[in-house]
């Protein structure tokens, strides 16, 4: 953990080793091992799965609440700030893996599970599966679960992605979000929001505009509103400024930037308009939201 982060950064090579970077723990084992750790508020530099199969409580994810209840799967992003309440008795799984399991090369489906199933901000971060779906699932994991142990088997780590691939694929197509409007990836609107969400993530330090994100995309401004609004009944603009917003929070709160030095980061020349822009958005100074 460096000096200038609040919240501790916790990286998945500090626990397995670097050729396979993959983790799959049970609940209440999980908590009991960890501590006080993931009741107070921390981020990861990994991938994170969390599926209450049986348990109450509540799980915080960048500074909002939501309610946990059986068959309760959450999708947690690296950078993402999250912690649970006391309630630690909850059954399930948590299944960890690095960037190397979900990159943005390759085909079409693996963007769209990475920047729907994960990395989608503008929409609650988990999904609820219903009792008769479960099954599957449950094959899935205990399917991780033994091959994790078969460190030098045949294909180990590709085997252990393939088993990530699906279960995530399983999830896009029977899981049911708490809120927001279904994505197809055959949705041709559906496909041009989600590359949308992708651009988003790796240029939203530097590229504030709509218009610049449809000429990233190559479609018309009026093109990309029709398809984030379709698939999201949301704007553009919105959508850009909400997700520079939580970065700011973020880094508002885990690391001793400076508020100037924040704005520098997040691609605002004149501090004094990143403070305004803040205002405007939140209600709050960044200072006052920082205290």
């Amino acid at each position: 953990m460096k000096k200038t982060e609040t919240f501790p950064l916790y990286h998945l090579e500090e626990k397995t080793p670097a050729s396979i970077q993959f983790e799959l723990m049970k609940m209440p084992d999980f908590f009991f091992e960890n501590g006080d750790n993931p009741k107070q508020p921390h981020i990861h530099g990994f991938y994170q799965i969390i599926w209450f199969q049986k348990g109450t409580g509540v799980h915080y994810v960048d500074f909002k609440e939501y309610s946990v209840s059986d068959n309760t799967l959450f999708f947690i992003s690296p950078g993402q700030i999250h912690y649970f309440d006391n309630n630690q008795e909850a059954e399930g799984v948590i299944i960890h893996f690095n960037e190397s399991f979900l990159s943005d090369e390759g085909s079409s489906e693996n963007v769209f599970l990475k920047y729907n199933v994960f990395n989608a901000f503008d929409a609650v971060p988990y999904y609820n599966v219903t009792p008769e779906n479960i099954q599957r699932l449950a094959y899935i994991t205990e399917e991780m679960e033994t091959e994790s142990r078969n460190i030098n088997t045949f294909a180990h780590k590709d085997y252990l992605k393939y088993l990530v691939k699906m279960f995530l694929i399983y999830i896009q197509r029977i899981g049911q979000r708490g809120t927001g409007i279904p994505l197809c990836i055959n949705n041709s609107s559906n496909r041009t929001f989600v590359q949308f969400r992708q651009t988003l993530e790796h240029h939203y330090r530097h590229i504030h505009t709509v218009k610049e994100y449809a000429n990233y995309l190559n479609v018309s401004t009026k093109t990309l509103t029709n398809c984030v609004y379709e698939s999201s009944h949301s704007t553009p603009l919105k959508i850009i400024n909400d997700r520079v917003i939580l970065e700011a929070k973020r880094q508002l709160l885990h690391s001793s930037l400076k508020i100037k030095e924040i704005a520098f980061y997040l691609g605002f020349e004149d501090p004094s308009y990143f403070v305004k822009f803040f205002k405007r958005q939140t209600g709050y100074l960044p200072a006052e939201f920082r205290e």
